[in-house]
């Protein structure tokens, strides 16, 4: 079996776990792996440890091991969508109120229930950022 565990999305994040501060480490592929470190290295270097062993381990049960991830990272920004002609017509109405676009109003409400209107996208990655391809 051959595998590269930085190539799996590891996610760390900063929090408190049975009263104690620490980072925790989780793989997108195996979401029931979590591991612990005071550090954000030592969490990230369990995970790294932890995905090896759970390869060796599925690989001893005669078990296929998750593939990692790769990002899609080519979203051409467009989407078709159907919708039912009520919802239709009252999107339409009310784009023509605020006086967009029904395009505009369409991005306008997603990115607020998104999260965007929140201020939650910048340009720094946020807590429990996946780290591809890269020791921290």
């Amino acid at each position: 079996m051959n595998i590269n565990p930085p190539t799996y999305n590891i996610s760390i994040r900063h929090g408190t776990f049975e009263g104690e501060a620490l980072f925790e480490a989780r793989v997108k592929e195996l979401p029931d792996l979590a591991e612990y470190g005071e550090t954000y290295t030592e969490a990230y270097d369990l995970a790294i440890d932890a995905i090896e062993t759970a390869a060796m381990a599925y690989c001893e049960q005669g078990r296929a091991f998750p593939e990692a991830l790769v990002p899609a990272d080519d979203f051409s920004g467009r989407v078709t969508l159907r919708l039912p002609r009520s919802l239709h017509r009252a999107l339409a109405a009310a784009a023509e109120d605020e006086g967009v676009s029904l395009n505009q109003h369409l991005v306008n409400v997603l990115s607020y229930y998104s999260g965007f209107a929140a201020g939650r996208q910048t340009d720094a990655p946020p807590l429990g950022f996946r780290c591809r391809n890269r020791t921290p």
